[in-house]
């Protein structure tokens, strides 16, 4: 596998340590690419950052700690280096969290309810890559099922899910199971945008 030696800037969806936990890593980046790394997040996603990696944040500066440009965001559209950025709000239980679509691409974890307003900024999407915990009923997570039913409504032309619970079961028997265009996603999947 390739390792990328480019990173743009990180998008967070939400304040979960599972999905803020990876900042340390992006040093190499910082050090390779001679800049600060933009990061993208609502305001309580970038609060629960400045708390959880208060070092980074501090007014005396640790030499080799991650450096960051922390950008607030909101349901607006924005740009990355030209790259427009739509939000698709959705909810993790009660939590607002954020999907991204970058043109036919649309990425959606940590969601077990997608309103209709969020639906409409989804169509048109030509890959989806949508949560997919477990077959067994979850608080917070669309199920197998769930996970199925929402990609057949979204309708893009192929789907991976993601998020996935060592409770799903196996890799090759789950995803011999799923409908044509619907693929469990993998370590190392790559696809190209235009």
């Amino acid at each position: 596998m390739q390792v990328s030696k480019k990173l743009d800037a990180v998008l967070y969806t939400h304040e979960h340590k599972d999905h803020t936990g990876g900042l340390d890593d992006i040093r190499p980046f910082n050090f390779s690419q001679q800049m600060d790394m933009p990061i993208f997040g609502r305001r309580q996603v970038l609060d629960q950052i400045q708390r959880e990696y208060s070092y980074i944040f501090s007014a005396n500066k640790y030499p080799g700690i991650p450096k960051v440009d922390a950008i607030e965001i909101t349901e607006n559209p924005f740009q990355v280096n030209g790259v427009s950025i739509i939000p698709i709000p959705v909810l993790h239980y009660k939590l607002p969290v954020l999907g991204f679509r970058f043109g036919d691409f649309s990425y959606v974890t940590d969601a077990n309810f997608i309103p209709d307003e969020s639906l409409k900024l989804l169509e048109g999407t030509e890959i989806l890559v949508l949560n997919a915990l477990q077959k067994e009923s979850h608080i917070s997570h669309f199920t197998l099922d769930e996970a199925v039913d929402m990609a057949k409504k979204i309708g893009a032309k192929q789907t991976y899910f993601t998020h996935i619970s060592h409770r799903l079961g196996l890799h090759d028997q789950i995803d011999s199971e799923l409908p044509t265009g619907i693929a469990l996603a993998y370590d190392g999947l790559e696809f190209t945008l235009d």
